[in-house]
Order: structure tokens, then C-alpha cells, then sequence
């Protein structure tokens, strides 16, 4: 029962984060653009974290040194970018596309690893790079006739969204590790905010459209898109495991693309629900071989 309510908190967190690509393409659709709302979600949620890192640390010093400061700042200027471009992404082209697109984190990650730390992917997972990208075509529905109809900038803004969802992802499992969650966490949404502001200085100042309903709305992606989530992933997925957690947070995928279908009314056909399909398999079959993985090492270990 304990494990349970662990795993819920961790699929809450992750049904969140799906639901965020159809808010914010609402929003789009009001007048308010990707640099505002990602600026006013990272900036709100790095002081909301902040509040209650003062409460509950009081004048009690945060344990960073100088080493660590830095790279986690920049590992928040690697998530700001991702809501970025993805936010913008979702002006150009469907929801349940720019979900899809944002997916492919997962070999992007396997690709840097390779290429930065010399880490080389094993069989399985080159195996699940085949099968994302099978699901990807599919899903993205790329074998449709209407295929000049797409909008090029909006792939390569998700695309590029992904790549630094990659980044973040690669960055954070290798930064901070001493750190406290709320410190670091705190630390890293600053980042962000300051990564978003210094690509988007002109924008944020002049075409804004700052007022009572942009407030509630920073708010809402705030709280909702950022602060919930966080602290629900601090909480759950130490209790449960990264392995578990990753295959859990692929509800993000489903989620994202039904939230797109009620709130959006985008169809999705039988062949992208199938292509959807094959890469949460994929990337779940991959999580769990790794968690076992690790098991039997860590097993190993204490013998």
C-alpha cells in the first residue's frame, strides 16, 4: 500500500505534465505567446519553490558550493528552454504531434551519453530507438497524403524541444546529486527563468500582455505545469525507483494526446493511437530492463 501511493504520485505528476501541451495551446489561441507564458511559469515556480525553501530552512545555509551552483543554473536553463520551444511549437502544429515529437528525449539522451561520455547504448536500446522511431512516423501520422500541409518550423521547434528535454535530463542525473530536492529544485526553475528571459528579453518587455487573466494563467501553469508535479516526483520516485518511475511518467504520451482530442477535438486515427502505442512499449520495455538491471547489480553489491 505504500509503494501505491507512491506510484500514484508519480502518475499524477506525469498526467500534469500531458496536460500542459492542450492548455497552452489555448492560451495561444487567446493572444498569449510561448515566451510569456514559459517566463511567467518558470519565474513564478522559482519563487514559489524559493517561499518555501525559506520556511523551511529559515537562515539555515543551503549546503552549495560554488561547483554546484553553476551547472545547476544551467541544467534550468536546459528545461526553460524545452517549455520554449515546445510552447511554441504548439502554434505551429497539432498537440498530439508536438507530444510525439517531444518523446524522442528518450534516444536523444541515449545519443549524448554516447557522444559526450562516451557511454555506448547497448543492443536493447538501439532496438528501442527503432521502434520509437517506427511509433514516431506512425503516430505522428507522417504516411498521411497531407503531408505538405504540415508546418516544418513546428517539427523543428519540437524537435529542438526535445533535444533539450534530452539535455536537462542527461545534466540532472549527473549534477546536484548532494543537493536537497527543494534547493535544487529551486535552483534549477531560477535557471530556467533566466534562460528563457535572455532569449526573449525584447518579447517579455514590449509584446506582452501582462494583466488579472495573464496573472491567474502564469498561475495555473505555475502550480499545475511545474510546482505540483515537482514536488509529487521528489516525493515518489525515491520511494519507487527511476526505472519504475520513467516507465510510469509515459503516461505523459496518452494522456497529452486524449487531453488534445476532448479539450482541442484533434483526431487521432487508428494508425497513430498503434504508433503511440509501439513507443510507450518500447520505452517502457527499456526503463524496466534497466531497473532490473541495476537490481541485480545493486544485489551483487551486498552479497
Amino acid at each position: 500500500m505504500k509503494n501505491l501511493k507512491y506510484t500514484v504520485m508519480v502518475l499524477i505528476g506525469g498526467a500534469m505534465y500531458g496536460t500542459m501541451s492542450s492548455v497552452v495551446k489555448l492560451f495561444h489561441l487567446r493572444g498569449y505567446n510561448a515566451a510569456e507564458l514559459s517566463f511567467s511559469q518558470a519565474l513564478l515556480a522559482a519563487i514559489f519553490l524559493g517561499m518555501c525553501l525559506l520556511l523551511s530552512r529559515g537562515k539555515e545555509s543551503l549546503g552549495l558550493s560554488r561547483n554546484e551552483l553553476m551547472p545547476l543554473l544551467v541544467t534550468g536553463g536546459a528545461i526553460g528552454l524545452t517549455n520554449f520551444l515546445y510552447y511554441q511549437s504548439v502554434s505551429y502544429i497539432s498537440a498530439s504531434l508536438a507530444i510525439v515529437l517531444l518523446m524522442q528525449f528518450t534516444w536523444f539522451s541515449i545519443l549524448l551519453e554516447w557522444a559526450v561520455f562516451r557511454k555506448r547504448p547497448s543492443v536493447l536500446e538501439l532496438l528501442t530507438v527503432f521502434f520509437i522511431l517506427v511509433g514516431t512516423v506512425m503516430a505522428g501520422n507522417l504516411f498521411d497524403a497531407e503531408i505538405s500541409s504540415f508546418s516544418w518550423t513546428g517539427v523543428m521547434l519540437a524537435l529542438g524541444s526535445s533535444f533539450t528535454y534530452a539535455v536537462y535530463i542527461v545534466a540532472n542525473s549527473r549534477v546536484g546529486k548532494n543537493v536537497d530536492w527543494l534547493p535544487k529544485s529551486t535552483l534549477i526553475m531560477a535557471g530556467s527563468a533566466l534562460a528563457i528571459f535572455t532569449v526573449n528579453a525584447e518579447t517579455i518587455i514590449t509584446d506582452n500582455h501582462f494583466g488579472y487573466e495573464f496573472l491567474l494563467i502564469a498561475v495555473f501553469l505555475a502550480v499545475v505545469g511545474t510546482t505540483i508535479p515537482t514536488a509529487l516526483f521528489a516525493a515518489g520516485i525515491p520511494k519507487i525507483g527511476a526505472g519504475i518511475s520513467s516507465i510510469l511518467m509515459t503516461v505523459e504520451l496518452p494522456v497529452a494526446v486524449l487531453c488534445a482530442s476532448i479539450v482541442l477535438k484533434e483526431h487521432t486515427s487508428p494508425v497513430q493511437l498503434a504508433g503511440i502505442l509501439i513507443m510507450l512499449a518500447a520505452i517502457a520495455a527499456m526503463n524496466y530492463y534497466k531497473s532490473l538491471k541495476t537490481r541485480k547489480a545493486k544485489q551483487v553489491c551486498s552479497i
